[in-house]
């Protein structure tokens, strides 16, 4: 049986500061991150143009829920007074903001890798 998936890829940016609470290390103090966010949205067919959903389309949805992050001081969001303001949380976060956006072009998966720094990342998917 074959299963076919399509998906498409984007990218953006945000800079936010955070801290960890009850951390026993270094990022319990104050500090700030130039966060790299990727969306990996898939689905199983293609709409009338052969597209998942436009790039253009995608990209202002997710910019558009990632600026309620940037330049804020996370921890100061209401999600996150109830969720440590970790990469793996932020990614949890933004999957569910923006997931509520897109499922109604027929998206069936969608997976957000938080880049915290060039060289480590968190993801999450559902």
């Amino acid at each position: 049986m074959s299963s076919k998936i399509y998906e498409v890829y984007v990218e953006t940016q945000f800079s936010s500061a955070h801290r960890l609470i009850s951390y026993n290390g270094k990022c319990e103090n104050l500090h700030g991150h130039n966060w790299k966010i990727a969306v990996i949205a898939k689905s199983k067919t293609i709409n009338k143009n052969s597209m998942v959903i436009d790039f253009n389309k995608l990209k202002l949805i997710v910019n558009d829920v990632v600026s309620e992050l940037d330049h804020k001081y996370l921890n100061d969001i209401k999600y996150f007074s109830s969720h440590q303001p970790t990469a793996e949380n932020i990614a949890r976060y933004l999957h569910k903001k923006i997931f509520n956006k897109v499922k109604k072009y027929k998206i069936n998966k969608l997976k957000i890798i938080v880049w915290e720094t060039p060289t480590q990342y968190a993801s999450y998917e559902e």
